[in-house]
């Protein structure tokens, strides 16, 4: 039995032809208007790849910094001995050493959206990856959030930074955006991560890279976009 789809939705999905592709400018334009959450949700991208994620090197992961930010609030912890003055003024909302990040990640009490932390942080880190990991909260080299430079990174993050991954059916997701945000923004946002995407096509993959580009609100239609 189908499942029963709600009348907003319904609504949305009827502003939106399945078979068109739009312009990127179109498309985010019509997923502004088709985004129906009484809050500010998210716009996201969606590339589906023919990557091979069984292929250590086919598998996309890492950050890209939006030029108008993501428009989402976002609280870091950073876990570094050292310059913790300045990571202070980078703006980074919690400030914690050894001692301190160990009693964090004992409580369990994870207030907090995203971890920075300096090397030599991730063997305590790595004791609680059980706990982390399905949370999202683990940090990785390569999003930029284990790195020698933790005021930098705090920075950038601060500014806005979308994290990017291929999941096992070859799909990769990113944000880039709130939906209160000008489409202007957005399709600048879009434009950075989608110039980012197509240049990061592994060498061993041969023929198409990228089959279907689509943008879509929290809980809104997904609309095609053309991929040039």
């Amino acid at each position: 039995m189908a499942k029963k789809i709600s009348k907003k939705l319904a609504s949305a999905r009827a502003k939106v032809d399945s078979n068109k592709r739009y312009t990127l400018e179109e498309a985010i334009k019509l997923a502004k208007e088709t985004s129906y959450t009484k809050f500010d949700g998210s716009i996201d991208l969606s590339f589906t790849t023919s990557l091979d994620v069984r292929q250590a090197d086919q598998q996309l992961r890492g950050s890209v910094s939006l030029p108008n930010g993501t428009g989402k609030s976002i609280v870091v912890l950073a876990a570094t001995e050292s310059n913790q003055d300045a990571v202070k003024s980078a703006g980074a909302d919690i400030v914690v050493g050894k001692e301190e990040l160990t009693k964090i990640l004992q409580l369990g009490k994870f207030n907090f959206d995203i971890i920075v932390t300096s090397p030599i942080m991730m063997p305590i880190l790595g004791r609680f990856g059980k706990q982390l990991g399905p949370k999202g909260l683990m940090p990785n080299p390569k999003t930029g959030t284990v790195t020698p430079d933790v005021a930098k990174a705090v920075t950038e993050i601060k500014k806005g930074k979308a994290n990017y991954r291929t999941d096992k059916n070859g799909i990769v997701h990113t944000m880039i955006g709130k939906s209160s945000m000008e489409v202007s923004k957005l399709v600048e946002n879009a434009a950075i991560v989608i110039d980012l995407i197509k240049k990061l096509k592994p060498t061993t993959l041969k023929g198409s890279y990228l089959k279907n580009l689509t943008v879509s609100s929290t809980m809104g239609p997904s609309i095609k976009i053309e991929i040039k």
